[in-house]
Parts: structure tokens; C-alpha cells; sequence
């Protein structure tokens, strides 16, 4: 933290030197015109301040190191079976809702699907202001897991927020007025921002998604004042026939060149950074988390041939100038969806008797990892769940032990995890008072098999891998079995001896993320609308409130006027909706943020979830006909309404569709294009109307087997 004495001097500095530098462009040191290092010292002071005062949550994880503990005690083991709804705030949408608010100066900032931002009175939940980035809803189709949007980063008395149409706004935090808004990517590609911002030294960072979709990852440093950009970090190489991208990763991606074989760029190769970046103001370095590969089908996109780099990889940088330092990667070769873009935590951990400086990850590849964040060098990793692609990491090389035939390279393979992961991008939380990370772990089972006919479709999504259960129907009993599988258990996870200390199994898959607090306490939200809290030593469930939708979002805490709350969004969605429901949609209300105090007093309004019948269509179609709309559904439709049609009610149910019975209409909407407004496209570029014929046979045979199933 600089100090006022040094701040001060600074400022003595910059008016010696004239105010004539206020014409001068932004500094590649984050400074803006006028303002320069003293300007951005007092900024950097002000939020250092509040990431050290427990009572705020002033970024993301709620400080940079990014454990997501809360050193507030009021609430704890004694009195939490009080805990009480004090106020709730309803959004405009029932989509996926994943953020976590900040609390700064008595507010909460918090953003809801669609990239939408409020500013709250953290008292009593009254709106002080509202922002729509008035994104359009066919933009929702580049969104490879709905609309969502995991929160803002805030500095300089700004808001900043990251679009699903790939902008950069910030916004005065005051009135929410627009500031300034950057495109920070190009809109003709499948591009999206789901993830919040961070904000450190003058600078706000963004990252992007769009993997499967054909994009090439990378992440953009801005000037905080002005968003003038100040450096760009790509992280696959391109075609090299286009030669560098000049931009300061230019001489790395020349080293990890050498890692890629065949012509990889057809599809850009992927390796998004859309959640974890972590900034490390202890060591001045910054920790980018990156995705899978596009294709994911490593037999496809590299030939089969060579690490990739640097997909599924933690990368470190010089945050004030984007420069290479080191990198870890977790999966060389990526080929199941297996990213490492899941939260990277910062610690100081005793490890054999020493004390060493790490950064601890559970990626979807269901191994835990603790890395020297010093080096990248990695200390040690075990498995927190149930794993079929690898028996262990090993420590010599940093390279998995895989299973030859997880690579389903000739016959489809059944994965522990699927692409879903072992964790997804629900928060984990690291309690230095009990030395534990609080692991939303899943078991999300996936087949593979290689899929021979693959050819890139710009704009939607490049797997090159048949995802219908080890290539069999998805109507047959290979997806139930694995809708069997398909659980949650919230994980204590010992990082030092790499062990479970408890684990509590809760139901199904997808819950929520954790919040661990200095009253012994562990926070979840859950897929089936519960908020608990558990000991955070033992694991014993001490309270639970009904949210009446399922929850996904991490919670925080802070305390205002001398009074701990507790905070969460409620809303499910997101990658939540391409799980198939077994026992049928669950729609739900519009998203909420609920906040609770030991004395609250509010409750929630009734609610009622109304299920459309299954639409019961006649038709001719050949089986021929209904396997190819089988095969158009898994490709373009899963993503949105689940797998074999088992839509979970966030997004439509197409067996309980008011226009299956009607050819017409279906292919009106379906090709047409006459419900994009509501974020469903059209689908002409990608099958024509024969095509849509055959998905509405299929869609119309699942309605049928489930009425004869028993269904209604």
C-alpha cells in the first residue's frame, strides 16, 4: 500500500511538472492524462483499503488473493440457525444469474443476465440505479452456457462492466452514467464476455469466451480513466502465414509454435480466458486461467499431435506490461472441454515444513492443484472426485498419467468428469482459519467418440466429438444411467495433505458457489433452491432457507452500520441448462439477490411453478429421419434445451412446445428466425428446413416416450 506522504509527494511531482501533461495519450503504465502514477497510487490506496477492511467486498473473490473468506464473525456456529431474510431484489429475467455483488461506500453493485448492472442500498436493498447495456438477445447464441454474467469490477469511483456483446463499459459509480465503453472484441466473430472484469493499478482487465464456437482466446489490459488500451496477451498462436499479431505476446506464442501441428487455425484454436484472472500485488504478477481448444478434439485441431500451448494452462504475466513470466499446464493436448479457467486461489501454505508461497486450482479435470506461484513449478495433485481419463499427475513432469483410451481415438469413451468438470466456475473458498478450500464438485459423466464427418461451422459450436452418450442414441437407457451419476457434493479439502477432511453430498449436480467465514461457517446455494450453512470443521448442515430457484452464484458478506449480512443471487441457469432434468422443468422466478441478517424481517412472495403438458404430435416420420434429428439436435440444440430433450424450464421445454404440432410455425422459428428477439436464432445457415422437419420428429418421438413413460 503506498503511503499519504508518499501520494502527496507524487502529486507535488506531476504539478511541478505542469498540467500541460493532461494532453498527453494514456501511459503504458495505466496512468491517464493529467492524473499519471499519483493518480493511480491514490486509487490504488483507496481500493487497498477496502480490500483490507473486512467489512467490504470491494472485487470479485473479495480481495486479490481471492479466497472468498469473509474475516466477519457476527454471524457463526451459535447464531446461525437465526439467520433471517432481511430484504430481496428482484431482476427483469428468469435466465441464469451468477454474480456476486461488491459492497463499496454502503452499496452493493451487482449485474444480472444480459449484462444488466444495478446499484443497491446494502441496507435495505432500494435501487439507487440502474444500467442496460441493451445487448442484443440474438447475441445470447454466441453463449455457449445462456446469458449470464458473473459481476462488475470496481475502481477510481467506477464501475466496470463486461458485456455479452464483448464490450468494456465503465460507469460512474455514483449515478451509473457511462463513462466510457470499448469494443474489446471484434463482433463479427462468435465472441462473448461473461466474466467480471479485475481491476488493479490503474488498469481493468478483461478476458473473453467462445472457445467451441472457433475463437482465438485472449485477454486486454485498459487504462481504468480513459480505456485506452494498454496491452494484449493472445494465448494460441495464429496462422503463420499472417505473420505476428504485434502485441507483447508475440515472442512466447513463437516458442509455443512449436507445440501445434496441422492447420489448427481453421477453427482459431480457442484457449479463452473467461473467468480466472488473478492479480498477485505481493509478487507484482498476474495469473491468467485458459480454456479448452476449438476444436476440442485434439485428433482433429492439432492432428493428434503436441501440447498445444497454452491451452488449459495457469499462465503468469508482468501485470503493468502483459510479459511472459511462466506457465503450468494442466492438460497438455486438451481434448474433452477440460479447462483450467476455474478460480485460482493465492496462499501462503506450510508444505513440508516450509513455508511456501502457492496458488491452488481444481479444474474441471477432477485434479487438485497446488503450484509455487513463485516459479509455476508444481508441488502436488490429487484427485477431489471420481476420475476415468488419468490415475494421477505426475509430480516429476507435471504431466497427467492418462488412460490411452480417453482419447477415444477409435471407440467412444464414458469420461469421469464430462465437459461439464468436476468443478465448473461455481467459486471455491479457502479459509485460512481452518486451512481448508471448500470445493462445488460434481460428478458430470460425458461420452466421447470421435466424430469422422466433422467439418467447422463458423459461429456456432466446433467440437469434432459426438457427445450423445459413447455414441450411442440419447434416447436409450445410456442417458439415464448417467443421469444417475449426475451428482453434488460440496468437498473440504485439506490442500496440504491433499485430502477430503468431510464432504457433504447434496443432491444433484451444478450447485452453487461457497462463501467460508471467520464464525466457522461454510455458505452454498444449491441446483433444487436451497441457501445453507455448514460447519466449516465438520461439515454439520446448521441452516437452510428455500430460495424457490436453484442457485449457482458465490455468496459474500459485509457489514454495514455495526451488522453482518450475507448476500446471494439467486436464478439458475447458465451451462445448468444443457443438463438434462429427469424429473421434469422447474421453471422458476425471476433471479433475486437475497440478503440476510440475524434480525431480518422480510420473506418471499409465493410462487407457483406452472409445466406446460408434453405436446402429443402425430406424425410419419422415418427413423432415418428422426436419427438425423437426433444427430441436428445434439449438435444445435443441446446447448439450450438440454440433452434428449429434458429441458430444466429455464429455457423452453421443445416437447411441451405450443408450435411442435405445427410444421409451419416450427419452421418459421426454427429457420426463420421469428423468435430472435428472445434470443432464439435462426437456423438457416446451418441446416436448411428438411433439417428442422427432422429435429421436430425427433423432439415430437421424446415428448411421446415420456407420455408413454408415465409423463403428463
Amino acid at each position: 500500500m503506498v503511503s499519504d506522504f508518499v501520494v502527496g509527494a507524487m502529486r507535488l511531482l506531476v504539478l511541478a511538472a505542469g498540467l500541460s501533461l493532461a494532453a498527453c495519450k494514456p501511459s503504458p503504465e495505466g496512468g491517464d492524462a493529467g492524473g499519471g502514477a499519483a493518480r493511480w497510487a491514490e486509487a490504488d490506496r483507496l481500493l487497498n483499503a477496502a480490500l483490507a477492511d473486512p467489512k467490504s467486498w470491494a472485487t470479485y473473490n473479495g480481495t486479490y488473493m481471492e479466497q472468498r473468506y469473509s474475516r466477519l464473525d457476527a454471524i457463526n456456529r451459535g447464531n446461525v440457525a437465526g439467520l433471517k431474510l432481511a430484504w430481496s431484489y428482484d431482476f427483469d429475467n428468469a435466465r441464469g444469474q451468477e454474480a456476486t455483488p461488491l459492497f463499496v461506500d454502503g452499496r452493493l453493485y451487482v449485474t444480472s443476465a444480459w449484462s444488466k448492472v444495478a446499484a443497491l442500498d446494502a441496507a435495505t436493498g432500494k435501487p439507487l440505479w440502474t444500467f442496460d447495456p441493451k445487448v442484443p438477445k440474438e447475441k445470447g447464441f454466441s453463449g455457449c452456457c445462456d446469458a449470464v454474467n458473473r459481476g462488475v469490477a470496481y475502481y477510481d469511483g467506477k464501475v466496470f462492466v463486461g458485456t455479452i456483446d464483448g464490450r468494456l463499459i465503465a460507469l460512474d459509480a455514483a449515478t451509473g452514467a457511462q463513462v466510457w465503453s470499448v469494443q474489446t472484441t471484434d463482433p463479427a466473430q462468435p465472441y462473448t464476455i461473461t466474466g467480471a472484469p479485475r481491476a488493479f493499478r490503474g488498469k481493468v482487465l478483461i478476458g473473453n469466451g467462445g472457445a467451441e464456437f472457433g475463437v482465438r482466446g485472449y485477454v486486454t489490459a485498459y487504462d481504468a480513466g480513459t480505456g485506452a488500451k494498454v496491452w494484449r496477451f493472445y494465448t494460441v498462436p495464429r496462422n503463420p502465414a499472417l505473420g505476428p499479431d504485434g502485441e507483447i505476446s508475440d515472442e512466447p506464442l513463437k516458442q509455443a509454435a512449436g507445440s501445434w501441428f496441422g492447420k489448427f487455425w481453421v477453427a482459431n484454436a480457442g484457449g479463452t480466458v473467461w473467468d480466472s484472472m488473478v492479480y498477485d500485488p505481493e509478487l507484482n504478477q498476474l495469473y491468467l486461467g485458459t480454456g479448452n481448444g476449438s476444436p476440442w478434439n485434439h485428433k482433429i485441431r492439432s492432428e493428434g499431435k503436441g501440447d498445444n500451448l497454452f491451452l488449459s494452462s495457469i499462465v503468469a504475466l508482468d501485470p503493468d506490461t502483459g510479459k511472459y513470466k511462466w506457465h503450468y499446464q494442466v492438460n497438455p493436448g486438451e481434448s474433452w472441454d477440460f479447462t483450467a479457467t476455474q478460480q485460482i486461489v493465492l496462499a501462503d501454505l506450510k508444505i513440508d515444513g516450509k513455508p511456501r508461497k502457492v496458488l491452488m486450482q481444481a479444474p474441471k479435470n477432477g485434479f487438485f492443484y497446488v503450484v509455487d506461484r513463485t516459479s509455476g513449478k508444481l508441488i502436488s495433485a490429487k484427485n477431489y472426485g471420481p476420475v476415468t481419463w488419468a490415475t494421477g499427475i505426475d509430480l516429476k513432469t507435471g504431466r497427467p498419467i492418462e488412460n490411452p483410451e480417453a482419447r477415444y481415438a477409435t471407440k467412444p469413451f464414458l469420461n469421469i468428469p464430462g465437459g461439464g468438470g468436476a468443478h465448473n466456475w461455481m467459486p471455491m473458498s479457502y479459509s485460512p482459519q481452518t486451512g481448508l478450500v471448500y470445493i462445488p464438485a460434481q460428478i458430470l459423466a460425458q461420452g466421447y467418440a470421435n466424430d469422422p464427418a466433422f467439418q467447422v461451422r463458423p459461429g456456432t459450436t466446433n467440437l469434432g466429438v459426438d457427445t450423445r452418450p459413447t455414441g450411442l442414441p440419447a434416447g436409450g437407457p445410456q442417458l439415464a444411467a448417467i443421469g444417475k451419476m449426475m451428482t453434488g457434493t460440496l468437498v473440504a479439502w485439506d490442500p496440504v495433505k491433499q485430502t477430503t477432511a468431510w464432504s457433504v453430498p447434496r443432491g444433484k449436480s451444478w450447485n452453487g458457489g461457497v462463501l467460508s467465514t471467520a464464525g466457522g461457517l461454510v455458505f452454498q446455494g444449491t441446483h433444487d433452491g436451497q441457501f445453507l450453512a455448514y460447519d466449516a470443521l465438520t461439515g454439520k448442515e446448521l441452516w437452510q432457507f428455500p430460495t424457490q430457484a436453484g442457485v449457482m452464484a458465490g455468496p459474500m458478506s459485509f457489514e454495514l452500520n455495526g451488522k453482518q449480512y450475507v448476500a446471494v443471487l439467486a436464478g439458475f441457469g447458465g451451462a445448468g441448462i444443457a443438463l438434462p432434468s429427469f424429473d421434469g422443468p422447474h421453471p422458476q422466478p425471476n433471479g433475486r439477490v437475497l440478503v440476510f441478517a440475524l434480525d431480518g424481517k422480510a420473506s418471499l412472495p409465493a410462487f407457483a411453478s406452472q409445466v406446460a403438458p408434453l405436446a402429443i404430435v402425430q406424425g410419419n416420420w422415418s427413423a432415418a429421419t428422426i436419427s438425423q434429428g437426433e444427430a441436428l439436435y445434439a449438435a444445435n440444440c443441446t446447448r439450450c434445451h438440454a440433452a434428449g430433450g429434458l429441458a430444466s424450464g429455464v429455457t423452453p421445454d421443445l416437447r411441451r412446445s405450443g408450435v411442435l404440432g405445427d410444421a409451419d410455425s416450427w419452421r418459421q422459428i426454427v429457420i426463420g428466425g421469428a423468435l430472435k428477439d428472445s434470443g432464439m436464432i435462426g437456423f438457416d445457415k446451418y441446416f436448411d428446413a428438411a433439417g428442422a422437419e427432422a429435429i421436430r420428429g425427433y423432439v415430437a418421438t421424446r415428448a411421446r416416450q415420456a407420455k408413454e413413460a408415465g409423463g403428463s
